[in-house]
C-alpha cells in the first residue's frame, strides 16, 4: 500500500503502520497509534497537517506540556513557514489565527467550553501524548476534549504502546465515530536493560543485564543476595552494594561508549546538583573544538538576555557545566537555556543531559543511553514506584534511529527496591490506559451552561471512565448469565421425588445453628460410641445409608472415636460423633460369624443377612435439651420423608452448592448496580455542593457560578471563593 502523501516530500519509505495510519485517515477515519518513542509517530500527524492545508482547512496540534508545544512550533514553523503555525500555551500567543496552530490541550479545553469562532473550519486535531489521559491531575482533560469536539472533526491520537489500544479505540468509537487502532510493538533501535551496582569493598561499578534470556539475571540475584549481613534490610548499614554516584555513572558510560546519554533525575534541584557533581568531580567530556560550537550555540540562544538577567541566572556556572559537555534539562530553566542545551545535545556536543521525566514526553532528544536514578518518584501525594507504561516512556529515549544499533536503558542500585522489583518492571509487558476522569467543578460548572441535565449526564456517560466501567459491567452481566445456567442445572440436582429437600437442608441448618448455640455435648456422645462392642446394631440417620448398622469395631484415635460398621446392603461405613444427631445407643446385638474376618465378602454377606434378620426398630428420640425448639426440629429432620432417599447426599451437595451460586449472584448483581452511573452519581454531589455554595441555582448558574466556569485549576472551588 502506498500512502497517498505528496505533500510530505519525504526521502524515506514509510513504515507499515505508518502507511496504515495514513490510509485509514484518508478514508475519513480517526486514528489511534500506539508505538515505541522515535519510531515515527509524528509522520502520520505531519500527513493530516499536509492535508488540511491542501484542503483549506484548520489543524490543531495538542501537547502535554509547553516544552513540547514550543519544539513542535518550530519544527512546524520552519516545515510550512511562520505565516501559516501559530503558538498558543498558557503564557504565549503567536498567531493564533493560523491553519495550524500547536498548542497546550487545556488551551483546546478551553476554546471548546468558551465555544471559540477560532474552532471554525478545524479539520484535524491531533492529541499527542494522549495515554496522558490517565494522569490523575491533567488526565481528564483529554477526555473532555475528545467527547466535546464537533463530530467531524478528524482525531490523530498517538500514544505510547499500551495492552489496551482497542479499548481506548473502541471508546472513541462509540463516542465519534470510525476509528482506526494502528499499533506497532517494534522499536526502531533494540534496547539493552542494563543494571548498575556500587561495591563498597572494592569501590568499583558492576555492570550486569537486567534480564537473561528473559528472566532476572541470576548473577545479579546472587550479587544482592550475597551482599546482605545477616537479616539486615537492603541498603542498611552492613550491606556490600551502594548506588553509584552520578560522576561514576557518567564516567563509566564514557569508557563503555554509551554516551550521549540522559540521566533521569526526579527533581530539578536533583538536575542541577548532579551536574555540580560531575565538574567538582573534574569530568570534562568535549575537546576544544566542541567547546568552541557550544559557546556559539549559547550565545547565539540568549542573545536577548542583559547580562544582568545572565548574571542573575547564573550564567558562568551553566557554561561551565556546557562547555564540559554536562547540562541539566528542567522546567525551571529559562527558555533560552533549555533551547541551547536541546541544540548542544542533539548536535552531540553536551554528552550528559540530567533530566527530570518532562524530557520524555516527545521533545526531540534521543540519546545512546537512558539513566534511571530511581524507580520511585513523589506523585503529590506520597513516593510511587514508577509504572511499567512509565519505565516504557523513560527508557524510549535510548536508541537513536539511523545512528545507533542498540540503545542502553540503565537502572541504578537502589536502597529502596530490590533487584526482583526491577527484573519484574523491565520485563513487563501490560501498560494498559486507565482513565482518571471525574467530574470537577469547573467541569461541571461548564456543562450546566451549555447542556440539558439529560445531556450532561450522557455526555459523562460517554467517558471512557464510563466505558471502563461499563466494560466490567458487560464482563459482570455475561458472569450471570453463566451462574444463573448453572443454578438451573444445579436446582434439578437438589429436587427429590420423595420431598422437599429444601426444606430438610433448611431445617436441618436451623437445628446445627440451634445446637451450635447450646454448651457442647460432644464428649456424651465420643463416651456412648466408646461403650459399644462389635455386634452391637446402631441406627444410622441420612444419606444411602440410613437404617440400621452393625458395629464392626470400635476405636479411639487422637482424632476421636470412631466406629466401622455394615449396613444390610453391605456398605461398610466410618463413624465419627459429627455423624450422630445424639449419642448413638445399642438398639440389640447380633452375633458375628466365626472366624471373625470383617474383610472377607463371606463375612460381610452373613452379617449382613443376621442383621436384616434382627427387625430391630428404629430408636425414639431421646430428649436432651432444655430447649424444646432442639427436640422439635431434631424430630423434624429425623422423619422428614427424604431422609430415605438414596441420593440424599447428592441433593445435599446440589444444594450447598446453588446456596454458594445464590450467594455469587447477589454479590455480582450489587457491584453492577454500584458500577452503574458511577460518574452522574459523582455529578449530582458535585451539583449539590455548587448550589449548597452559591454557585448554582436549580440548572442555572449565578454570578458566581459563571465565575468559576471560567476558572480552570486543580482547586477550581478554592479559587473560586477566595475571589468571592
Amino acid at each position: 500500500m502506498t500512502a497517498p502523501a505528496p505533500a510530505l516530500g519525504y526521502d524515506f519509505e514509510l513504515d507499515d503502520f505508518q502507511r496504515r495510519a495514513i490510509a485509514a485517515l484518508d478514508d475519513g477515519q480517526s486514528v489511534l497509534v500506539a508505538a515505541p518513542t522515535g519510531s515515527g509517530k509524528t509522520v502520520v500527524a505531519e500527513h493530516a497537517v499536509a492535508d488540511a492545508l491542501a484542503r483549506g482547512g484548520k489543524v490543531f496540534y495538542t501537547t502535554p506540556i509547553k516544552a513540547l508545544s514550543n519544539q513542535k512550533f518550530g519544527d512546524f514553523t520552519r516545515r510550512w513557514g511562520a505565516a501559516r503555525v501559530g503558538l498558543l500555551t498558557g503564557d504565549t500567543s503567536v498567531n493564533g489565527e493560523a491553519p495550524v496552530v500547536v498548542m497546550t490541550t487545556e488551551v483546546l479545553r478551553n476554546m471548546i467550553y468558551a465555544a471559540s469562532p477560532t474552532l471554525d473550519g478545524l479539520r484535524y486535531v491531533v492529541l499527542d501524548e494522549v495515554h496522558y489521559l490517565q494522569d490523575a491531575y491533567r488526565g481528564p482533560v483529554w477526555e473532555e476534549v475528545i467527547i466535546h469536539l464537533a463530530p467531524e472533526v478528524v482525531l490523530v491520537c498517538l500514544s505510547a504502546t499500551v495492552s489496551n489500544t482497542e479499548e481506548l479505540s473502541r471508546w472513541i468509537t462509540t463516542v465519534r465515530g470510525p476509528t482506526a487502532a494502528v499499533v506497532e510493538e517494534r522499536r526502531p533501535v533494540t534496547l539493552h536493560n542494563l543494571y548498575l551496582v556500587g561495591d563498597k569493598r572494592s569501590d568499583r561499578l558492576q555492570l550486569l543485564p537486567t534480564l537473561v534470556d528473559g528472566r532476572p539475571n541470576p548473577e545479579a540475584v546472587r550479587l544482592e543476595a550475597g551482599a546482605q549481613a545477616g537479616p539486615r534490610r537492603r541498603g542498611a548499614p552492613g550491606s556490600r552494594l551502594r548506588a553509584p554516584r552520578r560522576y561514576e555513572v557518567t564516567e563509566l558510560l564514557a569508557d563503555e561508549g554509551m554516551l550521549p546519554a540522559i540521566a533521569f533525575v526526579f527533581s530539578r534541584a536533583g538536575c542541577d546538583a548532579a551536574v555540580r557533581q560531575c565538574l567538582d568531580a573534574g569530568l570534562r567530556l568535549t575537546d576544544a573544538d566542541e567547546r568552541r560550537r557550544i559557546r556559539s550555540i549559547c550565545d547565539d540562544r540568549t542573545a536577548g538576555l542583559a547580562d544582568a538577567d545572565l548574571d542573575a541566572l547564573g550564567w558562568s556556572r551553566w557554561m561551565a557545566g556546557m562547555e564540559a559537555g554536562l547540562a541539566a534539562h528542567h522546567a525551571g530553566m529559562v527558555p533560552p537555556f533549555k533551547e541551547a542545551v536541546e541544540a548542544c545535545f542533539v548536535a552531540g556536543l553536551v554528552k550528559m543531559v540530567f533530566a527530570t521525566e518532562t524530557l520524555a514526553l516527545g521533545i526531540n532528544m534521543p540519546a545512546r543511553a537512558v539513566v534511571i536514578e530511581k524507580l520511585t518518584k513523589f506523585g503529590g501525594e506520597r513516593h510511587q514506584t514508577l509504572t511499567a507504561g512509565e519505565y516504557t516512556q523513560l527508557t524510549g529515549r535510548a536508541g537513536r534511529r539511523g545512528l545507533d544499533d542498540v540503545g542502553y536503558a540503565i537502572v541504578l542500585w537502589s536502597p529502596f527496591l530490590g533487584f526482583d522489583e526491577v527484573a519484574a518492571l523491565v520485563s513487563a509487558r501490560s501498560f494498559a490506559i486507565s482513565s482518571s476522569f471525574r467530574p470537577t467543578y469547573n467541569m461541571a460548572a461548564n456543562l450546566v451552561r451549555r447542556y440539558s441535565a439529560g445531556t450532561a449526564h450522557h455526555l459523562l456517560n460517554l467517558s471512557f471512565a464510563q466505558f471502563q466501567a461499563d466494560g466490567d459491567v458487560v464482563g459482570m452481566e455475561a458472569k450471570l448469565e453463566r451462574l444463573h445456567r448453572r443454578q438451573a442445572a444445579v436446582r434439578h440436582d437438589v429436587a427429590c421425588e420423595r420431598g422437599d429437600t429444601e426444606e430438610l437442608f433448611t431445617l436441618t441448618q436451623r437445628l446445627d445453628r440451634a445446637r451450635s448455640a447450646q454448651p457442647s455435648t460432644g464428649h456424651q456422645t465420643e463416651e456412648a460410641m466408646a461403650r459399644l462392642r462389635p455386634g452391637d446394631v446402631v441406627w444410622v440417620a441420612g444419606g444411602k445409608s440410613a437404617g440400621p448398622a452393625a458395629v464392626l469395631s470400635a476405636t479411639h484415635r487422637r482424632g476421636g472415636a470412631q466406629l466401622r460398621v455394615l449396613t444390610p446392603k453391605r456398605r461398610r461405613l466410618t463413624l465419627v460423633s459429627d455423624d450422630f444427631t445424639e449419642a448413638p445407643e445399642a438398639l440389640g446385638h447380633i452375633g458375628l460369624p466365626e472366624p471373625y474376618a470383617p474383610n472377607s465378602p463371606a463375612f460381610q454377606r452373613d452379617v449382613a443377612r443376621r442383621l436384616a434378620r434382627s427387625h430391630l426398630a428404629r430408636p425414639r428420640l431421646r430428649s436432651r435439651h432444655p430447649d424444646p425448639e432442639i427436640d422439635e426440629l431434631a424430630l423434624a429432620v429425623a422423619d422428614h420423608p427424604c431422609q430415605t432417599c438414596g441420593d440424599l447426599e447428592r441433593h445435599r451437595r446440589a444444594w450447598a452448592q446453588r446456596r454458594r451460586l445464590d450467594q455469587e449472584v447477589a454479590e455480582l448483581k450489587a457491584r453492577v448496580k454500584g458500577r452503574t452511573d458511577t460518574l452522574a452519581r459523582t455529578f449530582d454531589r458535585v451539583l449539590g455542593v455548587l448550589e449548597e455554595w452559591g454557585y448554582l441555582d436549580g440548572w442555572a448558574l449565578t454570578e458566581a457560578g459563571e465565575r468559576l466556569r471560567r476558572i480552570y485549576h486543580e482547586t477550581d472551588l478554592l479559587i473560586a471563593a477566595c475571589l468571592d
